[in-house]
């Protein structure tokens, strides 16, 4: 194939979240045809999964400039800036208008999971020409059928919602965990408590598992159920020796939405609305898929009670779709080689991540990129205004302007409030009117993306948790 017809060919974006739309605005503005491929049967499907979930940023910080320019002849009206939305939000009054806009309609596809991505004739094996020949990405709907696209380049912003850590020991599902997910005893994470899914945990007993702000979050929601509904019991399974750390920096947050979130918390602890089994590790499930659950604390075996675990303990990459990519991945956290060691929760904050593009996002496999959360591998601080970078480097890389892939358009503080001392995750339910724990959901805070959005420092984005979390690695 000359090179001519190569770049006729569009650039296949994989996921429609908030990155990955915002990959497609970024090549729209370059003249390059997007190709967006969801696997959900709407855009932005994941965010729909926490759609009840406020964000702690503010509308203002939350839509990429690329994407603005598109929505501005639409008669799209923005959003209160400093209104800080919930998910369903971000998709209603973001996400689907920007997917509606004549230039992305029709270049997405819904209920099209890519399977496989691999270049045309050629297995990771194959070098000759690689760079010249096009990539071969391999979907399949929900019926089964599968089909074949051609496309000059691959940006992967899939996220991880769909690859949540196991919560038993050692970075391993522990025994029975797997039927106990299927089963609907392990709930999916971030479950609708006081809505969709009430009924599962109303007058019920709940474990949660984890000890980020993921693990905050419903544990509130199960503390107002709890208020509504006598019988409502909740139980808190921890690795750390103390709670402490999930509370955050409560009135020092540089996020007052966060640090309130953690100031409740740690008055439901202190009150005994909640049970917390510190230092304690889950080690199996019952075989008949629900009861109890085997745990381990201080080296002694334990049985737990429980009618739903909501598991808590992050993300990672899915990366067996790319066996037939060639990836230069860190191996601590699966990220680019080059943004491992910048982005490891053990050594960094949000803060103290640096900007970064199509050069520390680059693999051995030319004009493929992981983008957005998933690039992050299993470190937790990703931030959404860092994927907007991300996507406008990686485009300006893709579209040959070098000059522009290397600028860097975005500076962030050095703030250590999404440190791994803290938790990782940055997503806060939306306040209640008449609520002295949480602001209202108009409230000026700052806030982000994930699965849940990024938060802001200083006016500046600084988070969203949707990967790895870090109370995975130490609680």
């Amino acid at each position: 194939m000359s090179d001519i017809a190569l770049a006729d060919l569009p650039v296949a974006v994989i996921g429609s979240g908030p990155v990955g739309l915002a990959a497609a605005a970024q090549l729209v503005r370059r003249g390059i045809r997007p190709l967006v491929l969801e696997a959900g049967s709407s855009v932005a499907a994941a965010v729909a999964e926490w759609g009840h979930i406020g964000l702690f940023s503010p509308w203002k910080y939350n839509i990429d400039v690329a994407a603005r320019s598109l929505l501005a002849p639409t008669g799209w009206q923005e959003p209160d800036g400093e209104h800080l939305p919930t998910g369903d939000e971000l998709i209603q009054g973001y996400l689907i208008p920007l997917a509606e806009t004549v230039e992305l309609r029709n270049a997405i596809l819904t209920d099209t999971r890519v399977v496989a991505v691999s270049r045309v004739g050629l297995d990771r094996t194959g070098t000759a020409q690689r760079e010249s020949t096009p990539f071969l990405v391999r979907t399949q709907n929900s019926d089964g059928a599968t089909a074949d696209f051609q496309v000059r380049a691959v940006i992967d912003a899939s996220g991880t919602w769909e690859s949540p850590n196991p919560i038993g020991q050692s970075g391993l599902a522990a025994p029975g965990e797997v039927e106990a997910r299927r089963s609907g005893f392990v709930t999916s994470p971030l479950p609708d408590v006081t809505g969709r899914d009430r009924e599962h945990f109303a007058g019920r007993w709940t474990l949660v598992v984890g000890g980020g702000h993921s693990a905050a979050n419903t544990l509130l929601a199960l503390a107002e159920l709890r208020a509504e509904v006598p019988g409502t019991r909740i139980g808190w399974v921890l690795r750390r020796a103390d709670p402490a750390p999930a509370y955050g920096g409560e009135d020092q947050d540089g996020l007052p939405a966060r640090g309130a979130l953690g100031a409740r918390l740690r008055r439901l602890v202190e009150d005994g609305a909640i049970d917390v089994h510190a230092s304690t590790t889950i080690t199996g499930f019952a075989a008949d898929g629900g009861g109890t659950v085997a745990a381990e604390t201080g080296g002694e075996s334990v049985t737990l009670h429980a009618d739903r675990v909501v598991p808590a303990a992050g993300f990672r990459p899915d990366l067996g779709f790319l066996r037939e990519i060639r990836l230069d991945l860190d191996p601590v956290v699966e990220a680019p080689q080059q943004l491992g060691p910048l982005i490891d929760p053990e050594y960094h904050s949000c803060g103290t991540v640096p900007p970064h593009g199509a050069r520390v996002l680059g693999h051995p496999e030319p004009n493929f990129y992981i983008v957005g959360m998933k690039s992050y591998g299993r470190a937790p601080t990703f931030l959404m205004y860092t994927g907007y970078e991300q996507v406008r480097s990686v485009v300006a890389a893709i579209a040959g302007d070098l000059e522009a892939a290397d600028r860097v358009e975005l500076v962030l503080p050095e703030t250590g409030v999404c440190s791994t001392d803290i938790g990782s995750s940055c997503d806060a339910p939306t306040g209640k009117p008449g609520s002295g724990d949480l602001p209202a959901a108009g409230a000026p805070d700052a806030g982000g993306c994930c699965g849940p959005a990024e938060p802001v420092v200083n006016g500046i984005p600084t988070g969203t948790e949707h990967g790895r979390s870090a109370e995975s690695r130490n609680d």
